[in-house]
């Protein structure tokens, strides 16, 4: 099942249109696996579960150049807790980590997109 997702934001912005069947679709791209979506960029991530997020494999969303605020940790089918250390380092970075399902994360990322907010995803896929 695949759905479609798409609010009004500004050109050059990484809106993502679907999720579903292992993937996304964001901007005029498809990806397979698990990936994190910046405001003007979208990479893969090396990521199959929960478990597996790091302060390391976040390294990008959290670059200060970025300055994001807000990350949207989508967790697959149901929303999941992440350790500690990694909950830490996102506060002392300035960053407000916000779990939940992925199809939730992909849906709020647009909107707040929509709304220009310092927004990041980090979405692990759904079937």
């Amino acid at each position: 099942m695949s759905l479609d997702i798409t609010p009004m934001v500004p050109a050059g912005r990484q809106l993502i249109h679907g999720y579903g069947n292992g993937g996304f679709r964001i901007g005029e791209e498809a990806y397979s696996g698990a990936v994190l979506v910046l405001i003007e960029s979208t990479v893969s991530w090396d990521v199959a579960d929960v478990a597996d997020i790091s302060l390391e494999n976040l390294a990008p969303v959290i670059d200060e150049d970025l300055g994001t605020e807000i990350l949207l940790i989508g967790c697959g089918a149901g929303a999941q807790l992440i350790g500690r250390p990694v909950r830490d380092g996102l506060k002392d970075a300035g960053i407000v980590a916000e779990l939940m399902d992925t199809g939730a994360a992909c849906r709020t990322f647009n909107v707040l997109l929509a709304e220009e907010r310092r927004v990041a995803a980090a979405l692990i896929p759904v079937d």
